[in-house]
């Protein structure tokens, strides 16, 4: 098990991220409240989040509220921009508070990948 978990991390250094092309989950739902945030609504789907919701009364959506980058960057997930892109325009737009951009804008796509919000277009398949 141990060396699966290094195999794939190899394998995830290999992709260079700047290349990629995020597309945004077309049953994902998002909004923005009122003060300009984005906000993620996610579905609990899955028998036990079923019968979570019947019997202690859970919500049948998770709302994920981003920070002010993150909510800078999702609308600029549009399957047509590289992650190259949007960091550059992220870094127009925050300056010195995006650093250290390229971990931190790397990060974000590899947890919002992970959480099957986005998928990346031109990724290599494993």
């Amino acid at each position: 098990m141990r060396k699966q978990n290094k195999k794939s991390k190899k394998q995830n250094m290999d992709i260079n991220y700047l290349d990629l092309i995020p597309v945004r989950s077309e049953e994902l739902h998002w909004h923005k409240d009122i003060k300009g945030r984005v906000i993620l609504d996610v579905e609990n789907t899955g028998l036990f989040n079923k019968i979570a919701q019947k019997v202690f009364n859970k919500p049948q959506y998770t709302k994920v509220h981003l920070d002010a980058q993150g909510t800078f960057i999702w609308p600029l997930i549009d399957g047509k921009r590289t992650v190259s892109d949007i960091a550059a325009l992220v870094k127009s737009e925050f300056g010195e508070a995006a650093e250290p951009l390229y971990p931190r804008i790397i990060k974000y796509f590899e947890i919002v990948e992970s959480y099957h919000f986005i998928k990346f277009a031109n990724k290599p398949s494993k």
